[in-house]
């Protein structure tokens, strides 16, 4: 995967674990780093570091929250709410690369949740 994204991703200057961030942003806006870590099951080791990056970027912006300092809120920057609207055309590009039509990457997907689902409650 990440070698088809890599190309896509190079225009906008990031990583693919850095637009996964940044597909947890676009959805919903300022949010805390460790409601982005369980979004995309990240602990706050690997998680900081990509978020310093796309700060340095100029995507997103971190504060502390106002309600507890401990809480570090992460938003987007206006130029992160403009790479939305450059990067539209990614997922489109990555359907057509893997040869399958929708609904079959759709029920794959849902799978997909279920395996990490019976995964995480093995583990725990």
């Amino acid at each position: 995967m990440t070698k088809v994204y890599k190309p896509l991703l190079k225009t906008l200057k990031l990583t693919y674990p850095q637009y996964l961030v940044m597909l947890v942003l676009w959805e919903r806006d300022a949010q805390r780093v460790s409601d982005i870590g369980a979004a995309l099951y990240l602990d706050s080791g690997t998680l900081t570091p990509l978020l310093k990056k796309l700060e340095v970027l100029g995507f997103v912006e971190r504060t502390r929250s106002k309600e507890d300092e401990r809480q570090v809120i992460v938003s987007l920057t206006s130029a992160g709410r403009k790479l939305q609207a450059k990067s539209q055309s990614i997922p489109a590009c990555v359907l057509e690369a893997s040869g399958c039509e929708l609904p079959a990457v759709r029920q794959m997907a849902a799978q997909l949740k279920v395996l990490r689902s019976n995964l995480v409650a093995a583990h725990v």
